[in-house]
């Protein structure tokens, strides 16, 4: 196992080139999916090798419930500083369960009581318009719960729709649809937990979160027909929200699945081109070299846990045989 087992744990690191540059070189669609992606597996692998090295961590422990042939010396010499690197990681996977329990805790009461409250307001279209006057408009992602919409809805206020003209009203529309049928929710979710499992992995939740609201800011232009007039309610949009009570007090907890992202350079983009729907930067560029550099760090992390997981498996086995 050697020091290989260290290694998903600093891995992450090679993804964070490819994280700011594929904002500005990809599709909004391809580069949410692709970091999503890439931060997953960076974080199974990182997870993995926690528990590895809790394995030898608790076998170190007096009354561990690990067969007693497994505080071998030989099995503590698999692992480079045993002692230490073993204990501390008994706390750090803690950490982490702790953290995606949280995470998970948090997503389904938001979503359970936003459901549970629309539910009682007696409106079951996909666009409730809710008699607020605090500017505000949220994709809110489907429930499992009794009575909640298996598909999501769209909420948006009275105050949002007043500060708004009719083509702005169809792109802000246009837009949390986006979200829905793009299941951002998920995406924002994944990336979430991923860095819970690894600190290292943190920007790219930001990234993801820029990237999802770039992706339902085209699809919105594409359904509007008018770049302009997106832009335009992208803007209005969080202006007029940033004057208001985020979310009003039923809803504030629907903040957690919006991450509006800087919406200056939203703007900017949508008044530019459309971005190609297909296309990878060429390796000759910053873009390609991240690339190759977060594909090539993804691929040694993947390699070098499952190096860790057969080695330490073949020195149990060894050590159980004996």
């Amino acid at each position: 196992m050697g020091v290989f087992v260290f290694l998903p744990l600093i891995l992450p690191l090679t993804a964070l080139p490819i994280a700011r540059l594929a904002e500005q070189h990809l599709h909004p669609r391809t580069a949410a999916r692709l970091l999503t992606a890439v931060a997953v597996i960076l974080a199974v692998c990182s997870t993995v090798c926690l528990c590895l090295l809790v394995v030898v961590g608790t076998a170190q422990l007096p009354g561990n419930p690990l067969p007693d042939s497994w505080s071998d010396p030989e099995v503590r010499a698999a692992v480079p500083g045993d002692e230490i690197a073993g204990k501390l990681s008994i706390v750090a996977l803690a950490g982490v369960v702790t953290a995606w329990a949280v995470a998970l805790f948090r997503d389904r009461r938001y979503r359970t009581r936003a459901h549970r409250a629309l539910a009682g307001l007696g409106t079951s279209s996909e666009v409730a318009v809710l008699g607020d006057d605090s500017p505000y408009a949220y994709a809110l992602p489907g429930s499992s719960a009794r009575g909640a919409s298996r598909t999501g809805r769209i909420l948006v206020s009275t105050g949002m729709l007043a500060a708004l003209t009719d083509t702005e009203r169809h792109a802000l529309l246009a837009h949390e649809r986006a979200h829905l049928h793009g299941h951002h929710h998920r995406l924002l979710l994944l990336v979430r937990l991923a860095a819970c499992a690894n600190p290292l992995l943190r920007p790219l939740r930001g990234v993801v979160g820029y990237c999802t609201e770039r992706w339902a800011d085209e699809e919105a232009a594409r359904a509007t027909g008018d770049r302009r007039t997106t832009a335009r309610a992208v803007g209005k949009a969080a202006l007029v929200a940033s004057r208001g009570v985020a979310g009003g007090r039923v809803f504030s907890g629907l903040a957690a699945f919006a991450e509006a992202g800087p919406v200056p350079r939203r703007v900017a983009a949508l008044l530019g081109p459309v971005p190609p729907a297909h296309g990878w930067p060429s390796a000759l560029t910053r873009a390609g070299v991240a690339a190759l550099v977060a594909a090539a760090g993804t691929a040694a992390s993947t390699l070098s846990a499952l190096n860790a997981t057969v080695g330490l498996f073949l020195v149990l086995r060894g050590v159980g045989l004996g």
